[in-house]
């Protein structure tokens, strides 16, 4: 699934922008501050429902505007618009073939896309939300029920730490439902990072990247129930007055010869390991359910040395993604001739 136009209005620099894209490779290219990356985050948006620059939408809105709006149009036998507005009273809106979305998480359905970008480091050395967060976009896709138990935990979960602060006896109750949903979405995880382990060994050699183990934490102790888990916790819980364990704590450890991998790598290194999982991740899709999402690509060439530059460019071909690439110049080392090629200059942009 690819996005063949994508209208932008009123976010950060950007007054107003209507793309036409290839299925293929466009690049955008423009100075520094030029508003290229926003157009990355317009994609994302209508494919996430959040930045991946910021977690605070608000910031995202032109300046001295009310309201950003963002609509794509996929291309396909069948045509699909999806859209995004953030208001700076009424908050969050999203559409699907003009239907309201129940939640965000349909977006992820709707328009799969995924970033590397210069924060992309973030993912090794960083808190545990950014990988599971990275390994969840996958599980949407290859489990199709993973959204269902997803909601309900996130909502019962939600629930209980209410009745926490509030009245901790009335915590209880809402255990079993937690626990139930709790132990499909660990399981639906675990499959998914057994499935992609394989990809993620093979996309680790032919980067030249440094080898690294891969293990799930549940978010509980090994060898006991979420149920549990959660007995064992409660009073801890009452006193804290929040969830202490389940799989809203779990984390994907990447070590290499047992110490974290995030101590061990520089800063380079990780970024080349992170850019790793995000196209081993892609690969997963492709092998198991066909699907290959939209990439953006936030100036690769100043991310990466030529030797690694190159492999990069190559597993990347290999994916047949439609790629929305920025540059400061009209080409990028090491990839092909653009599709489609875009300038923006002062937030304003027009194909070249």
């Amino acid at each position: 699934m690819s996005l063949s136009e994508l209208h932008v209005q009123h976010l950060r620099c950007i007054e107003a922008a209507e793309l036409e894209l290839s299925p293929g490779f466009n690049l955008i290219w423009g100075d520094n501050g030029a508003g290229k990356t926003s157009l990355l985050e317009a994609v994302f948006l209508l494919g996430r429902g959040r930045s991946f620059r910021t977690r605070h939408t608000e910031q995202l809105i032109r300046r001295s505007t009310q309201r950003l709006t963002v609509f794509g149009r996929t291309a396909g036998p069948i045509e699909r618009g999806v859209g995004f507005a953030f208001d700076r009273d009424t908050g969050v809106e999203a559409r699907f073939d003009g239907l309201p979305v129940k939640s965000l998480v349909d977006l992820t359905l709707a328009i799969p896309v995924q970033v590397i970008d210069p924060g992309i480091h973030k993912l090794i050395e960083e808190g545990s939300h950014r990988r599971r967060r990275w390994l969840d976009w996958a599980v949407f896709h290859v489990e199709h029920d993973f959204g269902e138990h997803w909601y309900r935990y996130a909502r019962t979960l939600r629930q209980r730490n209410a009745a926490l602060k509030i009245r901790p006896s009335d915590a209880r109750p809402w255990e079993r439902d937690l626990a139930t949903a709790g132990e499909r979405i660990t399981h639906a995880r675990r499959r998914a990072l057994h499935d992609l382990e394989r990809h993620w060994r093979q996309v680790t050699a032919r980067l030249d990247c440094p080898q690294a183990d891969l293990d799930y934490m549940p978010g509980w102790r090994e060898g006991i129930t979420l149920a549990e888990a959660l007995d064992s916790a409660r009073a801890r819980d009452e006193m804290r007055r929040t969830t202490s364990a389940g799989p809203h704590r779990a984390d994907i450890r990447l070590s290499i010869a047992g110490k974290p991998a995030r101590e061990v790598l520089s800063r380079g290194q990780q970024k080349l390991m992170a850019a790793a999982l995000s196209l081993a991740q892609l690969r997963l899709l492709k092998e198991s359910v066909g699907l290959v999402p939209t990439l953006l690509l936030d100036d690769p060439a100043a991310e990466l040395d030529a030797t690694h530059l190159g492999a990069f460019v190559e597993e990347i071909s290999t994916l047949g993604c439609q790629l929305l690439a920025t540059a400061l110049q009209p080409k990028i080392q090491g990839f092909q001739v653009p599709d489609r090629v875009f300038h923006v200059e002062q937030g304003r942009v027009r194909p070249v």
